[in-house]
């Protein structure tokens, strides 16, 4: 008996996998919009990597009406600290970067060394926001994330080429910016569990 993961019904002309990719996208679309207010893009991702694994797990529809609801249902204070710690960071490795531009001594190796630790803190972002315990508490994920994240270099590094793959794509064609959570979170959620 065919697998239902691979066959069509009558009428149906993409099949259960372009569902998937549908799915990623519309979730990807809404995450994008509840990270807007820059402050939530830690609980909007987190809530993205659930939403994708309950669908890929469970063949749940991920819709962006669901998404925004479970985003609802979990959204806390410790996910708004959270969000403004990511500001705080990001707001530090921008000035770091503006400095190395303006002419600071030594940019030629510290533009290169900044990137590495930009690039390496959104792995482990985007590893804490793949695990559960970011549903509960952000301190425990990021220590997790950061342990799993030198302890499985294998799949930090997959998740690396994901990041640098949806930067030059949002870079190429900046109306991507708006689809790529989706692909980041279920990249994220897949390397938890299969690498």
């Amino acid at each position: 008996m065919p697998s239902s993961a691979t066959t069509r019904e009558p009428g149906e002309l993409t099949g259960p996998r372009f569902a998937l990719f549908a799915d990623v996208l519309a979730v990807g679309l809404a995450t994008a919009a509840a990270s807007l207010p820059l402050i939530t893009a830690p609980a909007a991702m987190s809530t993205a990597c659930a939403v994708l694994d309950r669908r890929v797990r469970e063949d749940a529809p991920a819709t962006a009406g669901g998404y925004l609801r479970a985003l609802r249902a979990r959204l806390r204070t410790g996910d708004l600290l959270a969000g403004a710690g990511m500001l705080a960071g990001g707001a530090l490795l921008l000035f770091n970067a503006l400095a190395a531009g303006a002419g600071l001594p030594g940019a030629l190796a510290f533009r290169p060394a900044l990137l590495v630790v930009a690039g390496l803190l959104a792995v482990v972002l985007l590893r804490a926001c793949a695990r559960p315990e970011s549903a509960t508490s952000w301190r425990v994920a990021l220590r997790s994330a950061a342990y799993a994240s030198v302890r499985t270099p294998r799949a930090s590094l997959v998740l690396l080429l994901a990041v640098a793959t949806a930067a030059v794509c949002a870079w190429a064609y900046p109306p991507l910016a708006f689809l790529v959570p989706g692909p980041l979170a279920l990249a994220a959620r897949a390397t938890e569990y299969h690498l």
